[in-house]
């Protein structure tokens, strides 16, 4: 059970890459939209101007490519996070997976007679893919050769051999295990793939026949899964697969949530997002559950440590807030209080829930900085912003009142109601910073986890310090804690040690002592 559970951690965090660059892209095509779209113009009449227009419209349009190609994207950026060593060699064997795998199974439907005719690929469940006509798989042909590709490469990438055969060691000899696999594996999936997409057609009808229940369900999952690390495995699919729907923008054919109203976002003659933003519309708890639940916890914090709990959930509640990082104010008390990181998980979909009953199409993945950027430029009219915010407030005051009640009731032991023996304080990377140098803290980081001997693998996501170790028994919780980690995290031989948006240069003092 373990082995799978720590499977599935390194196969979530080897998703991030990828995911965490796609909101990038986002903003770009957002960034773009403002110069580009006409509404703005009726306000602003410079940027109806036909040089701006067309510049926005550059920059709009080049990052919307991104989505077209999402599968690459995935099938390079996954064995980066799976490799354990020269994640570069990973990246370029994934790419020539990918290449050999769509055009193994262009191939084989080709002789097989199947290939549909340039109008008749969607009918047939097929696409273009740089180029080359293969099975509709969307991004799921990227994870599967990306994932394949990434786990052999990690595997074998330390073969060694001597004499005349040395030039074939390394990640050449992962090339000549690769290229017949990914051939085989391109002429399977021209067999299999017809069934998995039917399962897949099957599940999101399911999903989308239990309505708003079905949208609160995933809410719920997406969230409560935080401290596994796992979540990632939930959102996923909704966001970059037909899970989260499929639409045609501007002519051309666009699967997942995320990914629609990305192209929707650029599409003048869209005038309406889809209803299908309602999938990644989990910013609900990330700008108004969260400080709320800040809010509560600082009301009800003891007179003489009030100022002490401001100081910590102030920053927490603002990080939240403008950019969607939640782990500050959830680590805040999800391990003092787990009941109230239940309660925030079932608030979150009961949001979501809400959003689906009033027809929210608006966007909010993330903080407010995004869906300022994201919304605003689109009007009311084809983003329903203005509604997110009612539901947003609806929300806060959900949290204030249920988290306020369970803390007084049940006597929580949330920042700034710690008994009187102990010291009201989140660590941070400025609190162990002003003990020594960033040197120490990679050294001290490195005995917290057991020693140079016990780590095997170290890596990072958006907030924490993901570490393979051989013996988790000899973590040293409370020197983890003490170099500014909010939470410790120990799954199998996996680790996560929570820092917030500074955990790179964590890994980076880290990296430099082994």
């Amino acid at each position: 059970m373990s082995r799978a559970v720590n499977a599935l951690q390194n196969f979530g965090k080897s998703l991030f890459g990828p995911v965490l660059i796609l909101p990038i892209v986002g903003l770009f095509i957002a960034f773009g939209n403002i110069f580009g779209n006409g509404n703005l113009a009726e306000y602003l009449p410079f940027l109806g101007h036909p040089f701006i227009q067309n510049i926005g419209q550059l920059i709009a349009k080049s990052a919307v490519s991104v989505l077209a190609n999402l599968a690459l994207v995935f099938a390079v950026g996954i064995p980066v996070g799976l490799a354990s060593r020269d994640k570069g060699y990973a990246a370029l064997i994934g790419l020539v997976t990918f290449i050999v795998f769509i055009n193994a199974m262009n191939v084989t439907l080709q002789m097989q007679g199947v290939l549909a005719p340039a109008a008749q690929m969607k009918a047939a469940g097929q696409s273009m893919v740089l180029g080359v006509q293969v099975l509709e798989m969307g991004v799921f042909a990227g994870i599967l050769t990306g994932a394949l590709s990434g786990y052999l490469y990690d595997k074998y990438s330390g073969v060694q051999f001597s004499g005349a055969m040395a030039i074939y060691s390394g990640h050449c000899f992962v090339a000549i295990i690769m290229l017949p696999v990914s051939i085989v594996l391109g002429v399977v999936m021209s067999e299999l793939w017809p069934f998995a997409q039917h399962g897949i057609s099957t599940l999101a009808l399911a999903i989308k026949g239990a309505g708003p229940f079905g949208v609160a369900v995933y809410g719920f999952l997406e969230r409560i899964l935080v401290p596994t690390g796992l979540h990632h495995l939930v959102y996923t699919p909704f966001l970059y697969t037909e899970l989260g729907g499929t639409a045609d923008v501007c002519g051309s054919t666009y699967q997942g949530a995320r990914n629609i109203y990305f192209a929707e976002m650029a599409c003048p003659s869209v005038t309406q997002l889809s209803s299908t933003a309602v999938w990644d519309a989990r910013g609900i708890s990330k700008m108004f559950g969260l400080p709320a639940a800040a809010l509560a916890m600082y009301v009800t914090a003891k007179p003489e440590r009030k100022a002490a709990a401001k100081a910590i959930l102030i920053p927490a509640a603002l990080t939240s807030l403008l950019v969607g990082v939640t782990e500050p104010i959830e680590f805040s008390f999800l391990f003092v209080a787990p009941l109230l990181f239940v309660v925030h998980a079932v608030l979150t979909g009961i949001g979501m829930m809400l959003f689906s009953l009033f027809g929210v199409h608006a966007i909010g993945a993330n903080g407010i900085i995004d869906f300022i950027l994201y919304n605003l430029p689109l009007g009311t009219v084809k983003s329903n912003w203005p509604m997110y915010i009612l539901v947003g407030l609806i929300m806060f005051a959900l949290y204030f009142v249920i988290f306020r009640f369970l803390i007084l009731r049940f006597d929580m032991k949330t920042p700034g109601r710690e008994d009187d023996t102990e010291e009201t304080r989140l660590y941070s990377k400025q609190d162990y910073q002003a003990k020594g140098n960033n040197d120490a803290v990679g050294e001290a980081i490195i005995e917290g986890l057991g020693g140079r001997a016990n780590i095997e693998v170290v890596d990072n996501c958006y907030t924490r310090l993901r570490v393979t170790v051989k013996d988790t028994a000899v973590i040293n919780e409370p020197q983890l804690k003490a170099t500014g980690a909010k939470g410790v995290i120990k799954q199998g031989n996996n680790v996560q040690v929570v820092y917030g948006l500074h955990v790179k240069k964590m890994r980076e003092a880290v990296e430099m002592f082994l």
